[in-house]
């Protein structure tokens, strides 16, 4: 049986903590702009300074991503991107760099390609575990026992809107980290979008049982190193997808232009997740 990266993914959290820093953790779809263009990019943003990388799993309706990413996510569809190309894609990045490699997937393909399957072609491949941003936790049991089996982590979303039990279910049954998902531009001005960030991140923390050690990182429409050094204030790790997606679509099909967009995007955001002041 081969084990995955889950111990990876809590060691670099764990170091980020002790450097006073917040780790930088990116979002990139697999694919994007093709499958070898996608492992070039997840390289050149852990080159520029993140920590970790999500790899999305393309999917046809992403519920819960904005336009930049359902852009990238069609693009890459488009292109016939499999199961088989995100596992390369985990594989290939985690090789290339030691670095823990996460992948973040709505339930649907994991419920039919196989649990079994998923998770054991997942920690072959060097994976540090899942995002798995709608499957609701009572469900998860038969996920996160094959999950445990592989040594790999399973991040559980929560938001807003969360109530302080939920959380309580929430950090119990996940491992990893927990992703605190506040939505830009839905509940008013970034200001008050930070506030709500913020107490939900407190909220998180008290709701997590005392000697589970479960980092809260947070997903916030970050785009630049000054908002990523406002959460960086609060949270364990910075989420950043979006804006990674965006340089390489504004690069226009120039590849080494996006890879050195993406680069030196990250550079900017590793600095300011370094709560310097």
């Amino acid at each position: 049986m081969t084990n995955g990266n889950i111990q990876l993914l809590g060691d670099t959290l764990a170091k980020a903590k002790a450097e006073d820093r917040a780790a930088l953790i990116a979002y990139l779809p697999a694919g994007f702009p093709t499958v070898d263009g996608g492992i070039a990019a997840i390289k050149a943003v852990f080159e520029g300074g993140a920590d970790i990388v999500e790899v999305g799993l393309p999917h046809s309706d992403p519920v819960l991503d904005g336009p930049v990413i359902q852009t990238a996510d069609d693009i890459a569809l488009r292109g016939g991107v499999k199961i088989a190309d995100v596992m390369r894609t985990v594989r290939e990045a985690h090789e290339a760099t030691g670095k823990p490699v996460l992948v973040m997937t709505y339930w649907n393909p994991i419920d039919r390609y196989g649990v079994e399957r998923f998770t054991e072609e997942l920690a072959a491949a060097g994976g540090a575990g899942c995002i798995l941003p709608d499957l609701p936790v009572q469900e998860s049991g038969l996920w996160r026992d094959h999950a445990d089996k592989h040594g790999l982590a399973t991040v559980f979303v929560v938001a807003p809107s969360s109530r302080d039990e939920r959380l309580g279910t929430i950090t119990a049954a996940g491992s990893g980290f927990v992703y605190a998902a506040s939505l830009m531009g839905v509940t008013g001005t970034r200001e008050s979008v930070g506030e709500q960030a913020a107490d939900l991140v407190r909220r998180t923390r008290a709701a997590t049982a005392s000697g589970r050690e479960l980092p809260v990182c947070v997903g916030l429409g970050v785009s630049n190193a000054t908002q990523a050094k406002e959460v960086a204030a609060f949270a364990d790790g910075v989420i950043v997808g979006s804006a990674f997606v965006k340089r390489i679509l504004d690069a226009d099909g120039d590849e080494a232009a996006g890879l050195a967009a993406v680069r030196e995007l990250a550079a900017e955001l590793a600095e300011g997740v370094r709560r310097l002041p």
